[in-house]
């Protein structure tokens, strides 16, 4: 299926240019709709609406954000794979709706190795292990005594089942050797809603749609999950440096068109989306909430879909974990 997946989306990319016609005017002459399969308030809705802000004033034309949550970004997703291939809809997926979700699922609305036309990587979204600040734990090793003493006693939320956030947050238990219980919501706006409140006591979730709590101590962040401290939360360590050596689970965020869109208008928003990245504004508006700023050409981002869909689906096999 990788194999498939990669040759497929190289043949959109690199098709045969010379065979597609001239715009008659040029991209884009009216206003875009940039799809976000999530609910306001999540990391993916956060990092899009900042593309697609940036992006406007690129192009002179509104680029207008479309939330349609649900099913873990299938529905979204669905909706960018059925539209029509002529830049006007594009998907802000991330690693769920396009590493993850194809090997979580047994069935998709969509082929997902056919459906899309993948332009550029926008950032890589490390995660924050966080907690309501009444939970008795300002360590990860704190918490990991308070779960051992409470099995089954604790939850945590997700964006969804089967998100980066649920497999970060599986991991931490397979490692630690606790019982937390997981508790899915439609988005991460939700998600982080319910731990505010303290309905759930953990949560993994990017840093970029949780710095803003973390701040104003709405959230206490115990530690991230990249290799290496961020930006963002310098006082925040990783949880490599602290309990679990080696341990690392990020999310990311990309640009992508329905299929059959023509090879020579993705390579022209990948390339915007690289000039819109390569403003040091805008990369710094990324890194102050967490994010890691990384545009790639569209090649690169077919592999890198294909690598982590590949890396996903051992884990999602090896822990036996299922969303339906």
């Amino acid at each position: 299926m990788l194999t498939r997946f990669r040759a497929t989306a190289l043949t959109l990319i690199l098709g045969w240019t010379m065979f597609m016609p001239a715009f008659a005017q040029p991209y884009p002459s009216r206003p875009v709709t940039l799809v976000v399969p999530f609910p306001p308030g999540g990391g993916t809705d956060t990092g899009g609406r900042i593309l697609a802000e940036q992006l406007s004033k690129r192009w002179g034309q509104p680029v207008v954000i479309d939330n349609k949550g649900g099913a873990a970004g299938q529905i979204g997703a669905d909706l960018v794979s059925k539209a029509k291939p002529d830049g006007y809809t594009l998907l802000l997926g991330n690693i769920g709706t396009q590493a993850i979700n194809p090997s979580l699922y047994a069935k998709l609305p969509y082929d997902a190795d056919t459906a899309f036309a993948p332009i550029s990587l926008i950032a890589e979204l490390p995660l924050a292990m966080m907690v309501n600040p009444t939970v008795p734990a300002k360590t990860p090793a704190e918490f990991i005594s308070l779960a051992k003493s409470k099995p089954g006693q604790l939850s945590y939320s997700s964006a969804g089942a089967g998100g980066a956030p649920h497999l970060a947050a599986e991991m931490f238990k397979d490692q630690t050797g606790t019982f937390i219980l997981h508790v899915p919501y439609r988005g991460g706006g939700p998600a982080i809603a319910d731990l505010i409140a303290g309905h759930v006591q953990l949560s993994f979730m990017t840093v970029l749609e949780a710095s803003g709590h973390i701040k104003a101590g709405k959230l206490r962040a115990l530690a991230v999950t990249g290799s290496n401290r961020l930006t963002a939360l310098p006082d925040v360590p990783a949880l490599a440096e602290t309990t679990i050596p080696g341990f690392n689970a990020i999310s990311w965020l990309g640009l992508l068109a329905p299929a059959g869109t023509p090879p020579n208008l993705v390579e022209k928003i990948a390339a915007d989306v690289r000039a819109v990245l390569a403003d040091e504004a805008v990369k710094s508006r990324y890194i102050s909430l967490g994010g890691v700023p990384r545009a790639t050409t569209p090649q690169e981002f077919v592999r890198l879909i294909a690598d982590d869909r590949q890396r996903y689906a051992q884990i999602i096999k090896s822990r036996k974990i299922s969303a339906e």
